[in-house]
C-alpha cells in the first residue's frame, strides 16, 4: 500500500507570514499604513522572485527595498535585511504543530515545498516542532511556485504516488492554481477569507480539522 503524502507550502500556511511581515514593516515605519504596505509587498515579491534565479533572501531584500522606493519611505542603513533577519522568529500559527502532530499518528507522511531557502525553513521547522519527512526549497527545485519545480523535486526525491497525494496551501496562486495544473487534489487553508474559482478538494478557515478533511479525500487503504 502506497504512502499517504501531504504536502505543505509553509508560510501563510504553517507560519504566520502576513503577521511576521508586518511586525517587521510597524518596527521600520510605525507611522506607516502597515496593511496598506503589506498589501503592495505582496505585489513586488512575485516579481521580484522572476528576476533571474536570486534567493529568498535578496527577494525578501529586494522586495523591502523597492517598497520603500515606491512608498517614498526612509530605510535606514544596515535595515535592507530586515525581513530575511526577522523570519526566523515568525511565529506558528496556533494549532499547526497539534495538528501535524495528528496527521503523523493517522499515518501521513508530511512534505513541505517552500519558496524559501534552506537555513530559513531550517528554522521554521523548528519552531513549529513537529518532524516533516521531507521539504524542499526554492533553492532545491531552482523556481519559485507557481512554477512546478517543488513538486516536480518532490517526486523524484520521494517517488509518492499522486494518487496518495494531497496538497494543502494557503495561496490560491501559489498553491491551487498549480496543484490544479498538475492534477493533485489541494486542500485551501483559506485564513484570510479569500473568493477564488481555483478547483479544490477541500477548504478550511485554518489547519484545525484537517486530518478529517485528508482522511476524506485518501482514505486509509484507498490506495
Amino acid at each position: 500500500m502506497a504512502d499517504r503524502w501531504a504536502t505543505f507550502d509553509c508560510y501563510g500556511t504553517l507560519i504566520d507570514w502576513d503577521g511576521g511581515i508586518r511586525a517587521t514593516l510597524v518596527r521600520l515605519w510605525p507611522e506607516a499604513d502597515a496593511e496598506g504596505l503589506l498589501s503592495r509587498y505582496h505585489e513586488i515579491e512575485p516579481r521580484v522572485q522572476l528576476e533571474g534565479s536570486p534567493t529568498y533572501r535578496q527577494v525578501l531584500t529586494k522586495g523591502l527595498c523597492l517598497l520603500a522606493d515606491a512608498e517614498g519611505l526612509e530605510l535606514r542603513p544596515g535595515d535592507e535585511g530586515a525581513l530575511a533577519e526577522s523570519l526566523p522568529d515568525w511565529p506558528p500559527f496556533s494549532e499547526v504543530p497539534g495538528e501535524l502532530a495528528e496527521l503523523r499518528r493517522r499515518g501521513w507522511r508530511i512534505g513541505i515545498l517552500s519558496n524559501t531557502d534552506p537555513d530559513l525553513l531550517e528554522a521554521s521547522l523548528g519552531r513549529i516542532g513537529e518532524p516533516v519527512d521531507a521539504r524542499v526549497t526554492a533553492a532545491d527545485a531552482g523556481s519559485y511556485k507557481p512554477a512546478h519545480g517543488h513538486w516536480e523535486r518532490f517526486r523524484e526525491r520521494v517517488g509518492a504516488d499522486p494518487a496518495a497525494h494531497v496538497h494543502v496551501g494557503a495561496s490560491a496562486f501559489h498553491d491551487l492554481g498549480p496543484a490544479g495544473e498538475l492534477g493533485l487534489p489541494a486542500v485551501w487553508i483559506n485564513r484570510l477569507g479569500e473568493s477564488s474559482d481555483l478547483p479544490r478538494a477541500a477548504e478550511l478557515p485554518s489547519l484545525a480539522g484537517l486530518a478529517d478533511a485528508l482522511d476524506g479525500i485518501r482514505p486509509t487503504g484507498s490506495v
